[in-house]
């Protein structure tokens, strides 16, 4: 009904940068946010950053200043950008989307599979 794709995780050094992608696709009637959260092996799931379809970010503390989110909302698209990637980045990075389906009234949140990010020291 409903599907997120993410792409572009990889292995990486320390200080090095990757550029993540999703793209949502289906029965969608609006979108109302998109973002990424991340699950380190061991831990909860994170928040990293979101985007409203306002324009609107908000970031995790650890990653402000590094990461930048963007997106095209009517498109169905959001990107982050990771810079200057410290091994504490590695996990897996799961995008999301709190939207509305075609013939709904209300919002739902759907995710992607995950891509996996990892940073060498």
């Amino acid at each position: 009904q409903v599907q997120l794709v993410e792409s572009g995780g990889d292995l990486v050094q320390a200080g090095g940068s990757l550029r993540l992608s999703c793209v949502a696709s289906g029965r969608i009637f609006s979108i109302n946010a998109m973002g990424w959260y991340r699950q380190a092996p061991g831990k909860q799931r994170e928040l990293v950053a979101t985007i409203t379809s306002g324009g609107t970010t908000n970031y995790a503390d650890s990653v402000k200043g590094r990461f930048t989110i963007s997106g095209d909302i009517a498109a169905n698209t959001v990107s982050l950008q990771m810079n200057s990637l410290k091994p504490e980045d590695t996990a897996v990075y799961y995008c999301n989307a709190e939207l509305r389906v075609d013939g709904g009234v209300l919002l739902f949140p759907y995710w992607g599979r995950g891509t996996q990010v990892t940073v060498s020291s």
